[in-house]
């Protein structure tokens, strides 16, 4: 077995500057490694969350790790403890929107932000269900 002590998504993305400005100031991430030209690593003082951002192209990857990343079709999920107010502060910071605030059946609260890569971030509060 390979035991394993964290996890984290690399999205390559050629603007980590407005990347780390974004997650610094949105989410207050820091930045524990940073080089402009290569790589971003961001972690989160609160929880431990870490997101990782590489530049395409760059020599040192494999092939497969130099074309920028489309992000269509993925989602970086972040879970809050109060969904209505994240919302209320994103709007308040003017932030792009990919979807509004809404309750989920299965029994969540969530809205998605998009970044200056494009990404999206889906912005989860999960709630109690009663019954099954």
């Amino acid at each position: 077995m390979i035991e394993i002590d964290a996890m984290f998504p690399v999205m390559v993305t050629a603007n980590l500057e407005a990347v780390k400005a974004f997650y610094e100031s949105v989410f207050g991430f820091n930045a524990v490694f940073y080089d402009a030209d290569f790589y971003l690593h961001l972690v989160s003082p609160n929880s431990g969350v870490q997101l990782g951002f590489l530049m395409p192209e760059h020599a040192s990857q494999p092939d497969f790790l130099r074309p920028l990343m489309s992000p269509d079709g993925y989602v970086i999920s972040l879970e809050v403890k109060d969904a209505a107010h994240a919302y209320a502060e994103a709007q308040k910071m003017d932030l792009t929107m990919a979807m509004e605030l809404k309750e989920e059946v299965w029994g969540q609260v969530h809205f998605i932000l998009e970044d200056p890569a494009g990404f999206r971030i889906d912005v989860v509060q999960h709630l109690e269900i009663s019954g099954n």
